[in-house]
């Protein structure tokens, strides 16, 4: 979420040039790939090709230290931030674009405030706003990437037991893992509307 963030806010600074091009173009591509085609492309390239990157599996065989761990997760995170890097980026781009031609900031522009002032102060936040709401709606989606990415990885996830007890017909396993989604909306709208009174003083004083 950080880097597309400044991927987005660095592209709509530098609106059209050579890295807001190369930006779209990366993001347009990222959001085609198939999330099951790139994650066997990660395993062919830096575990089979280059034997960076173990293929699967949470950890190795009698090694279950934290570094081990983390090494068998790289691959995977990969692959889950692929597509969020490149939404994120979109975003964050639009929301930008739409702040920063307001008057309230070319205003702030003619009464000669610094221009990174204007971009932190001003412009940053007021575009987070929308991006509030995106990332309270954002994490249960995680969840339905992580059901490819784990069967690809073969890591013992909870996106794998959803898949593996649709094909056992554990209904109530699937019923418990639907639950737990929905409380990740509830609680991601809830944070998001508790995130928006910090970014915004306005809607705290007008809640109360």
């Amino acid at each position: 979420m950080l880097l597309g963030a400044w991927i987005g806010i660095l592209g709509a600074i530098r609106r059209y040039s050579v890295f807001d091009s190369l930006a779209t173009i990366g993001a347009m591509i990222a959001l085609s790939i198939p999330t099951f085609w790139f994650g066997l492309v990660v395993i062919y390239v830096f575990s089979v090709g280059l034997g960076w990157l173990p293929a699967g599996n949470r950890y190795t065989i009698g090694d279950a230290s934290l570094l081990n761990r983390i090494h068998h997760l790289i691959g995977p995170c990969i692959v889950l931030a692929l597509v969020s890097t490149a939404v994120w980026s979109r975003y964050m781009r639009s929301s930008m674009l739409d702040v920063i031609n307001q008057d309230f900031v070319r205003t702030a522009r003619a009464k000669g405030v610094p221009e990174r002032q204007i971009l932190l102060r001003h412009s940053l936040r007021n575009a987070l706003l929308p991006m509030i709401t995106i990332t309270g709606l954002h994490v249960p989606t995680l969840l339905s990437g992580a059901l490819v990415t784990e069967t690809v990885f073969t890591w013992p996830g909870m996106g794998r037991l959803f898949l593996d007890s649709i094909s056992y017909r554990d209904y109530p396993v699937v019923m418990g893992i639907l639950m737990f989604t929905a409380v990740l909306v509830l609680l991601g709208s809830l944070i998001a509307d508790l995130l928006y009174g910090i970014a915004d003083p306005r809607i705290a004083r007008s809640g109360r």
